[in-house]
């Protein structure tokens, strides 16, 4: 990403509901990101649910990504499993056309793939997993945009060849070696914490749990539509993003 450029895009994690049960603050969110992750029906979502968050980015004029995992429903993708470097782009395959059937039914250009969860994690540990995923994407569609974590993994994919967004997320805490920490409890986030986590990013850094400033260069920044207090949170990130003289705007517009 280039200091110069000063755009960011802001994503979110979204299309979690199941059925009756409806989670996260999508409607509320949408106007204020760039990017939605809709959850495809492994980990969270359901065909409805998918259809309703296609329309919602069409509706906003958001960036529409799938945000693939597990199949762990009941674990909400978070639990570890033991996926093949194939079977796990097999799955993020499979997801994505899935998603991507609702998004050509309303017209909607699917714009990046955001692995979810314990999927995601298991991307960031794995070479032979990241390159199998990153792989698939790429030969599946290579105007296709992959999400990754900001630091080694997305840098090695993106020197392998493949489109790379490095994100970066204001609602996480991040151990020392730049990592997130996956909250065991969807807790509520203060509001201003978010802001200031974005503003570091935006400087290129992040602080971790114990105080040490780990360097990162991020081309997105994710917030969780799961978490209570989100649209306070988005409404207070966005806010400190402008006021630093910032443009936010989807990924596909930085290029």
């Amino acid at each position: 990403m280039s200091s110069e450029a000063r755009n960011i895009d802001i994503n979110a994690d979204a299309g979690e509901s199941f059925g009756q049960w409806r989670l996260g603050a999508d409607e509320a969110l949408a106007p204020l990101i760039t990017s939605i992750n809709v959850a495809c029906g492994w980990h969270a979502g359901d065909p409805a649910t998918m259809a309703r968050s296609v329309a919602l980015a069409r509706a906003h004029d958001l960036a529409l990504g799938s945000h693939p995992g597990f199949p762990d429903l009941m674990g909400f993708g978070r639990r570890a499993m033991a996926l093949s470097p194939s079977e796990a782009a097999q799955a993020v395959l499979y997801q994505t056309g899935a998603l991507r059937a609702f998004a050509e039914h309303q017209g909607v250009p699917l714009r990046h793939v955001k692995p979810h969860g314990s999927l995601y994690g298991l991307i960031l540990k794995d070479d032979a997993v990241a390159d199998a995923v990153a792989d698939t994407v790429g030969e599946y569609d290579q105007a296709l945009t992959i999400v990754l974590e900001a630091g080694e993994c997305a840098g090695r994919q993106r020197d392998r060849g493949h489109r790379v967004a490095a994100e970066a997320f204001a609602d996480l805490e991040y151990s020392d070696d730049g990592h997130i920490i996956i909250d065991p409890e969807n807790q509520r986030r203060d509001a201003a914490w978010c802001a200031d986590q974005a503003e570091r990013i935006l400087n290129g850094t992040i602080r971790s749990v114990n105080g040490v400033e780990v360097p990162m260069q991020a081309d997105t920044i994710c917030l969780h539509s799961d978490r209570p207090g989100a649209e306070d949170n988005a409404r207070a990130v966005v806010s400190r993003v402008r006021d630093l003289g910032w443009t936010i705007r989807p990924l596909h517009a930085h290029e």
